[in-house]
């Protein structure tokens, strides 16, 4: 039975959720160190339940994501029918379809390894590293690169390519933004227009994946945990609506660098009191 104390805790991970889904640190990462070192959610909900609620929780971030981004996911559908949306230099849903292919693709195929095999302490250490390192060479390239500052003049192949660096993210604890904006950044985007494409791509990414997640280890469900999930939920919200924005205005002033440093940290701090 799920008490006050449990949903204080759902509130918790719903928070990290939301604080770090979009910040290039992962979110996943975070929650499993947090859960794992922490809150042992697994103990109140089981393993295969837990490992779906930190799947489940990010439809509150693509929420948030859809509001931020309202008028380009309109535009994106053809619903808009104002001209300036109409005109043939923009974002088109074919872009983010090819940048969504390849993840979807590897994530049907390794979805069961994932799951068994990369959802651990040590997995997520190993990956904040590498995604640190990957993010540093994004900014030391960049330096001397033209960069487009809009999503607008991206490419089918710059589209791909992006796509490509996200297959990369399903390490738990490597980071979707983290990857995507550097592999974005490294294919001759601006930074902010890295961000902004990771962030349209996230929603459906996300979405199937939570889905997925639900099919699969529905049988596990009572109505029981339905107030954890809802509580998760709400707080990765609110979070992540705030975070975004955030986000948004400050990452072509700071670029990568400082997250790579708080990767490479937080990695440090977790090997030394946890392993």
């Amino acid at each position: 039975m799920i008490d006050m104390f449990d949903l204080l805790k759902a509130l918790i991970l719903g928070i990290v959720e939301g604080l770090t889904e979009f910040a290039p640190v992962s979110s996943t990462g975070h929650m499993i160190i947090v859960d794992d070192l922490l809150l042992k959610s697994k103990e109140i909900l089981t393993e295969p339940v837990a490992n779906t609620f930190k799947v489940v929780i990010q439809l509150g971030s693509i929420l948030a994501v859809v509001i931020v981004f309202k008028d380009r996911f309109i535009d994106l559908l053809g619903l808009n029918r104002k001209k300036h949306y109409a005109t043939e230099n923009r974002l088109k849903l074919g872009q983010v379809i090819v940048g969504l292919l390849p993840a979807a693709v590897l994530g049907l195929l390794f979805e069961d390894f994932i799951d068994e095999h990369l959802f651990s302490i040590n997995t997520v250490i190993y990956s904040l590293v590498a995604g640190a390192i990957l993010m540093i060479i994004a900014d030391i390239v960049s330096r001397n690169k033209p960069q487009i500052n809009t999503i607008d003049k991206i490419t089918y192949k710059q589209a791909l390519g992006v796509g490509l660096f996200q297959c990369i993210a399903l390490w738990p604890g490597f980071s979707r933004s983290g990857a995507t904006i550097s592999g974005g950044v490294l294919l001759g985007m601006s930074h902010r227009a890295a961000a902004d494409f990771t962030f349209i791509m996230a929603v459906p990414v996300m979405a199937g994946a939570s889905f997925l997640s639900l099919l699969k280890n529905w049988q596990y469900f009572s109505m029981d945990v339905l107030p954890f999930f809802i509580i998760g939920f709400i707080s990765a919200f609110v979070f992540a609506l705030v975070s975004i924005r955030f986000f948004l205005k400050l990452i072509n002033r700071i670029k990568l660098l400082p997250f790579a440093i708080y990767r490479i940290i937080i990695a440090i701090i977790i090997y030394i009191v946890f392993l």
